[in-house]
């Protein structure tokens, strides 16, 4: 009940209660005049991080919350806001990051007609990729949407949501939102459970997938435990955005190919496989034949309904995969099982008169500090640093889920501000930098935080070029990206930067570059 000798709250104070009550106080945004009177006397206790394009807005609230594991707040600018966030929304809707996405809409005595700054169908804008979305039909519902936004996102499977918020509903009464606690945790039925520990118990040959949600669960530890009593080969699911098991580990296999023959023949002498927290299969060219190898059978670990739904083979067990393994750990093999052979190393990467990725990657792994985080959106890349920049522990590795480009480095700076104190690598290409190039100056304005951005600068769009001679052309158009200077542009937004393009001087500059007090970019001109 309202104390009759209080003043009713009002709907900025009811959701600021909320905010505080979910533990959102880091708001990241840019603002507009259809969201001013959200944050007028912003309370102490809330820090506002500024993004100088809404798709950096985004991003950095990607970061920020995967590295927390908490849904971040986002507020973006009526309808053109929300249009310019949309391709960082879809990259955040298939990393699976929970966000409470907000964004100002004209005053409610305005919406008859088609005023100045509108958001026409404002729920139906940020759809199909965002997994709930609503404007409250009273100012006074704001503060419970809000809420509901919140659980929406952090329930399985995590993602944005989002709420529209009439200009002029901040300052109209509304009655405070009660605690409330929703469970996040999934667990597979009993009788599933029994017949998958049977079925891995008594396999002669089982592979074990692992994909992104064993790391965003925090089954890391307990899956490498798992393939150790069954001495399982593991791969790393096709196109993971996380490091899901030990890359130099003896059971680790190496990286599944995007590809229905190359996964097939992966699995070849395989007579189980267990797909942990990853679809079966993301494959990324058109493919023929079976999925598996005849007699195998497939058991998927998922807390998605809808990706079990559309799995084209074996059982599907909805669940979380950290509560499915730690239960798979009471289940011993009923054999003994000979050790699968080792993953063959890789050539080594010699220093050349020109610095190759692979000498780029070597030596990054040589340098970086063991309790770094890659961040990755470096796409043609990507094969040469599996190959030499592993990933050894739990939440060291990020890249985009969606394949969009742009997430990369704001996401970079968000992981900064959520895990502060360790050191951020953001590995970028030429082509990527571009999209978001204004989180630089985002990243200056946190002062001396350690962030370190490699540009591995290939001169163009070299994903493109790859494509491109795949499907027998010569040259395609719009694919090279000459005279960018990208150690000037962070100079212009208060980072330092420098250009390095001879292998000798490799290793000295990033050296530097991963030792600087300050945002640091370096420049690396690649043959």
């Amino acid at each position: 009940m309202t104390d009759p000798a209080q003043p009713p709250a009002t709907v900025r104070e009811a959701t600021l209660a909320v905010l505080r009550d979910m533990g959102m106080t880091t708001v990241f945004g840019n603002p507009g005049s259809t969201e001013l009177p959200m944050f007028r006397d912003l309370p102490p206790d809330f820090r506002y991080v500024l993004g100088l394009q809404e798709s950096v807005v985004v991003g950095m609230a990607d970061g920020y919350a995967q590295a927390t594991r908490r849904a971040a707040l986002v507020n973006l600018h009526s309808a053109i806001g929300v249009g310019h966030a949309m391709g960082a929304v879809f990259n955040a809707y298939r990393n699976r990051t929970p966000l409470v996405v907000t964004a100002g809409q004209q005053a409610r005595a305005l919406l008859a007609g088609e005023p100045y700054l509108f958001s026409e169908d404002a729920t139906l804008l940020p759809r199909p990729y965002v997994k709930w979305s609503r404007e409250p039909a009273r100012a006074e519902d704001v503060p419970a949407a809000i809420a509901r936004a919140f659980h929406v996102a952090m329930s399985p499977p995590r993602g944005p949501a989002f709420v529209s918020i009439p200009v002029d509903d901040w300052d109209r009464p509304a009655e405070p939102v009660a605690p409330h606690r929703v469970s996040q945790v999934l667990r597979a039925g009993a009788d599933e459970m029994a017949e998958l520990a049977e079925a891995l118990a008594g396999a002669r040959r089982p592979v074990f997938v692992a994909g992104a949600a064993v790391d965003q669960e925090g089954a890391f530890d307990a899956t490498v435990r798992l393939a150790e009593a069954h001495g399982a080969r593991v791969w790393a699911a096709p196109m993971s955005s996380r490091c899901a098991f030990p890359e130099t580990h003896p059971l680790f296999a190496g990286f599944l190919p995007p590809t229905r023959e190359g996964v097939l023949e992966c699995f070849a002498d395989a007579d189980l496989v267990l797909v942990l927290g990853a679809p079966v299969f993301t494959y990324r060219l058109v493919g023929s034949g079976p999925y598996v190898p005849a007699g195998a059978k497939v058991f998927q670990l998922t807390d998605d309904p809808q990706q079990a739904a559309w799995t084209p083979v074996g059982t599907s067990l909805v669940t979380g995969v950290r509560p499915a393994v730690e239960e798979l750990l009471g289940h011993p093999p009923h054999h003994p099982r000979p050790a699968p052979a080792r993953r063959p190393l890789p050539a080594p990467a010699e220093a050349a008169e020109h610095i190759t990725v692979a000498y780029l990657m070597r030596t990054l792994d040589v340098q970086r500090p063991p309790d770094s985080v890659i961040v990755e959106e470096a796409p043609s890349s990507r094969p040469v640093m599996c190959e030499y920049l592993p990933n050894r522990g739990p939440e060291s590795f990020y890249t985009c889920a969606g394949g969009g480009l742009g997430l990369g480095l704001p996401s970079a700076v968000g992981m900064l501000l959520g895990r502060p104190g360790r050191r951020v690598v953001a590995v970028i290409g030429d082509g990527s930098m571009m999209y978001s190039i204004q989180a630089l100056w985002s990243a200056s304005q946190l002062g001396s935080v350690p962030m370190t951005v490699i540009v591995v600068n290939n001169g163009g769009y070299s994903t493109v070029h790859q494509f491109a001679r795949a499907l027998g052309m010569e040259k395609p158009v719009g694919a090279d990206l000459p005279g960018i200077d990208f150690a000037g542009l962070a100079l212009a937004q208060g980072c330092r930067g420098a250009r390095v393009s001879r292998a000798a001087a490799l290793p000295a500059a990033l050296a530097e570059a991963l030792s600087a007090d300050g945002p640091y970019l370096l420049d690396v001109v690649v043959g």
